[in-house]
């Protein structure tokens, strides 16, 4: 891209919020939900292989980028070539064997740096830099990620396999204690060694759920369709046909 290309881009943002009255409208807060929306669609391009729709939607993500500093910068917060500078800089000093004379291995020790560096830029903690926002799968993973890279990690994925047979052992014991807080608990330490021995697969498991998420969808539709073939609505089906026609899915998708 070239910069004629790109600044023309920005004067087109610039010119939509001085002149279009919604745009004039928004904030960066009144936007960020619209934000996130955008990044999950260029997840879910990606997910389809679908090419031409991921540049679409990486044209919607890179206008969010701009409009959010053209917002900042008419508030005099910051500027879009101060968001430039900022990421530039970061990139150098977090890339000493690109840029420096740091000598790494392989990508687990260029990991090992990146984390090492945050900590020399005054974070308090290794897991800092996790949003809360984040989907908790998601953020499970992020941090048993983070807190190995520093060696707070199982040594072996048998043990953790171990782990997660004990946790839903666990789990099945407080439910017979009545207790939905302490159940809450358990299900809750299910979920994140669950996410842990996903790791250890090499499988990111906020991808692996949204997969079976979409394919429990294409099922499920699967049967309402059959359903309605026959002049009925799924409210007027039972558990055993609907159960045929999942089987038969299946076979099918």
């Amino acid at each position: 891209m070239t910069d004629s290309k790109f600044n023309e881009f920005v004067e087109i943002v610039k010119r939509l919020r001085i002149e279009c009255p919604w745009d004039k409208e928004q904030t960066n807060d009144s936007i960020k939900a619209a934000t996130i929306e955008e990044a999950y669609e260029v997840v879910d391009a990606i997910d389809k292989e679908n090419f031409e729709e991921l540049k679409k939607e990486l044209g919607d993500l890179l206008l969010h980028v701009v409009f959010h500093s053209v917002i900042a910068e008419g508030e005099n917060k910051f500027t879009l070539d101060e968001v430039i500078d900022s990421i530039k800089e970061k990139l150098i000093r977090r890339h000493p064997h690109v840029f420096g004379e740091v000598v790494v291995s392989n990508a687990d020790d260029v990991k090992r740096n990146w984390e090492a560096i945050k900590l020399d830029e005054g974070r308090i903690s290794i897991l800092d830099g996790v949003p809360e926002i984040m989907p908790s799968l998601h953020r499970a993973f992020r941090l048993q990620e983070k807190a190995s890279k520093v060696g707070f990690d199982w040594e072996r994925k048998e043990d953790v396999w171990k782990k997660v047979i004990e946790e839903i052992e666990e789990m099945h014991y407080s439910e017979k204690k009545e207790s939905k807080q302490e159940l809450e608990a358990e299900i809750g330490d299910v979920f994140f060694v669950l996410t842990n021995y996903a790791r250890f697969l090499g499988i990111n498991p906020e991808n692996a759920l949204r997969l079976t998420n979409e394919k429990f969808i294409k099922r499920f539709q699967y049967i309402e369709k059959k359903i309605n073939e026959s002049g009925r609505q799924i409210n007027e089906s039972n558990l055993a046909e609907m159960d045929k026609y999942w089987n038969e899915s299946k076979l099918k998708l």
